[in-house]
């Protein structure tokens, strides 16, 4: 996202939402390492395949995590080109956070 792009508020929503949960970040700390099998997921996590599959479909439905099918597995794997926009968001907000508090006065 270009500095002189408005925020898509929307989109960003989005990906706060997905990232605002501890599973989902644990999701994503384990795709770190590469693309995982939902099996793989579900036993690193200790956890119920139902509840990764609304946790995959949330971090999904961001864009954050992309998925293939292979056979009655489904991989998935990190959207690095989304986590890079996520990074230059944050950046820009930031950099928008310094810029307008030198240009802010009080009241008076």
């Amino acid at each position: 996202m270009p500095a002189s792009t408005s925020l898509d508020t929307t989109q960003a929503a989005r990906w706060f939402h997905a990232l605002s949960d501890e599973t989902r970040l644990e999701i994503i700390e384990r795709l770190l390492g590469g693309e995982r099998c939902v099996c793989e997921l579900t036993d690193l996590m200790d956890a119920a395949q139902s509840r990764l599959s609304f946790h995959l479909k949330t971090l999904k439905d961001a864009d954050i995590v992309t998925d293939r099918r292979e056979g009655r597995w489904v991989y998935y794997t990190l959207n690095r080109a989304t986590l890079d926009e996520i990074e230059t968001l944050l950046g820009s907000l930031k950099r928008t956070e310094r810029t307008a508090a030198r240009s802010i006065t009080c009241c008076g």
